[in-house]
């Protein structure tokens, strides 16, 4: 059985009501990949924001494994400390992670960014050593339309991911920078100008599910339920 983990911030979690990307992604994964697959993950919750706490299983459709490692406000710096110990434990097969956005918004600079995912690589690969992981760039979001500097930050951080990725990438534990999803649009994409809506959901999964197909032939290209 693959063992598939997301991996991310409130953009992968998800808050009350929404069915979030990794709903859209076990869809993808349920019609394509031909062989038995979970998705794995010390979490399961999404997040409430009446209560501002990771305490709500109120999704849109909850019959799918929602195991997850992801948290509102939770950035690169956070997971890297606990991403050993939930691949060594959930036995993970695929990280797929979408992080960085928070991490430039609140707390560390590029620089200081793609050293967590540098970090993160090396525990991750520390707990399975043939981990292969997906890493998905800081795609739009309101913010970086506003705020120039911020903007720049993003910019420079998702080159240096890129650098990070073609360095830490080997053999035996595979490490792939997808495609940001083609067309994203804020006003059209998401509900508040960062968090997917239906159609960024679909967009974010197809990002993950389009890269693994194209680099591992794992699954199909992605087409919208």
């Amino acid at each position: 059985m693959l063992r598939f983990m997301p991996v991310g911030d409130s953009m992968t979690i998800g808050s009350a009501g929404e069915h979030t990307w990794r709903y859209r992604m076990w869809q993808h994964l349920r019609d394509t990949y031909g062989g038995p697959f979970a998705l794995v993950g010390p979490r399961e919750t999404l997040y409430d924001k009446a209560m501002e706490a990771p305490s709500s299983y109120e999704y849109a459709d909850p019959g799918f494994p929602r195991a997850h490692l992801a948290g509102w406000g939770e950035g690169w710096q956070h997971m890297a400390p606990l991403i050993a110990d939930a691949v060594r434990a959930h036995r993970a097969d695929v990280l797929l992670v979408s992080l960085g956005l928070i991490d430039l918004g609140f707390y560390t600079n590029a620089e200081q960014t793609a050293e967590n995912v540098r970090a993160f690589v090396a525990e991750a690969r520390r707990a399975n050593p043939r981990v292969r992981i997906v890493v998905l760039p800081v795609i739009p979001n309101v913010r970086a339309t506003n705020d120039a500097p911020f903007a720049a930050q993003v910019t420079r951080f998702n080159e240096l991911l890129a650098k990070a990725v073609a360095d830490l990438d080997e053999p035996r534990s595979p490490l792939l920078l997808a495609s940001p999803p083609p067309a994203y649009a804020i006003d059209l994409d998401t509900y508040d100008g960062t968090h997917p809506n239906a159609s960024g959901e679909h967009k974010i999964a197809a990002a993950f599910a389009d890269a693994m197909h194209q680099a591992w032939d794992l699954g199909e290209p992605y087409t919208a339920v």
